[in-house]
């Protein structure tokens, strides 16, 4: 009878730091992204993990206790759709043990790192990142020692799980229903996003393709314009002065979230247009200021407060049940109409 093959001992964090001539906090600390870590530590470590084959994102999960706090990531709190999805967040952990930190980081990609460093770094259980500004290497890595969720981004990992919005037909929705109004010349106040994040499927990509998918499927990509601005109230301010005064104005506006639609219409008022009659706008997100009496803004529903809870719910299966297959949600938008799309003109 052949020899039974023996059961394999399993590497410990004591091994690794033994093999890389480090000390175990070390080790620790490369394992967890914490902040201030050389790169010349970082290449020890990782070389020694490769060579005894470690397995860091079971292992070092365990090696510490449950904080039950987990970290939520978003750029600006002024928009409100992130409300819609911290309220869904909220109910799903409602009667869990759960407690929620928000860092608010700003649009900036260092600030943001900064931030997850520092919730990593705080042992949190889990993280939720909304629209992520920061190298797509980086949420890798953090995922591979911190059960992570990102929200928005369409690039799907084995790492992390993902709840997005199926922008494009979103975008096409936006169109067609302008398009049936008479419109022609539609144009899209969208985000900038940051060229360097190396993430190919970000929202505003996904959005900026089905707008000029729907403008061509209409026969109209000679008349699509896109403005690129932050999703804040001066974004869409700025990004509306822009289009109003520019040689070819439009005659609707779609924009990728509602905060950025009212900055949009602050720029109507000022140069003494209407809405909807002098120009007709949509917002995206359908947040409760869509819905104000005053403003009664068409805008796309992309269920925030589902996305929030799929989100959190996801992300404790992946924080109790160690469970390693990625999952990927996407939420089916729809057009809500409202009284700030019209007729054109003429």
């Amino acid at each position: 009878m052949g020899h039974e093959p023996q059961p394999r001992k399993r590497v410990t964090i004591t091994d690794v730091a033994q093999h890389a001539g480090v000390s175990t906090a070390a080790v620790s600390k490369v394992l967890r992204n914490a902040y201030g870590v050389s790169a010349a530590m970082q290449e020890k470590v990782r070389a020694a993990i490769a060579e005894l084959d470690y397995r860091p994102h079971a292992a070092a999960r365990g090696m510490r206790g449950r904080t039950y706090t987990i970290g939520v990531l978003l750029d600006n709190i002024r928009n409100a759709f992130f409300a819609d999805i911290l309220d869904g967040v909220r109910d799903e952990l409602r009667d869990s043990e759960y407690t929620v930190m928000i860092g608010a980081a700003g649009f900036g990609a260092d600030a943001q790192q900064r931030t997850i460093r520092s919730m990593v770094d705080r042992q949190m259980d889990g993280l939720l990142l909304i629209a992520p500004g920061i190298q797509r290497s980086e949420v890798l890595t953090t995922a591979q020692s911190t059960p992570t969720v990102v929200i928005g981004h369409h690039d799907a990992s084995d790492l992390h799980d993902s709840v997005v919005d199926a922008d494009a037909a979103g975008a096409g929705l936006v169109v067609d229903h302008l398009v049936e109004l008479g419109h022609r010349n539609i144009a899209l106040v969208s985000s900038p996003g940051t060229r360097s994040s190396k993430w190919a499927r970000t929202p505003e990509i996904v959005l900026s393709t089905g707008y000029t998918d729907a403008m061509e499927r209409h026969g109209l990509a000679g008349h699509a314009q896109i403005s690129r601005t932050a999703y804040s109230d001066e974004g869409g301010h700025k990004a509306g002065m822009s289009l109003l005064t520019g040689n070819n104005p439009p005659t609707a506006i779609m924009t990728g979230a509602d905060v950025a639609a009212l900055g949009v219409w602050r720029a109507a008022h000022e140069l003494g247009l209407r809405v909807p009659e002098d120009v007709s706008l949509v917002g995206y997100n359908n947040t409760a200021l869509a819905d104000l009496a005053t403003v009664q803004l068409t805008s796309v529903d992309q269920a925030g407060h589902d996305m929030g809870s799929t989100a959190a719910r996801l992300l404790i299966e992946r924080v109790e049940s160690r469970r390693e297959r990625a999952v990927l949600t996407t939420m089916t938008p729809r057009l809500v109409v409202r009284n700030s799309t019209g007729v054109p003109r003429g």
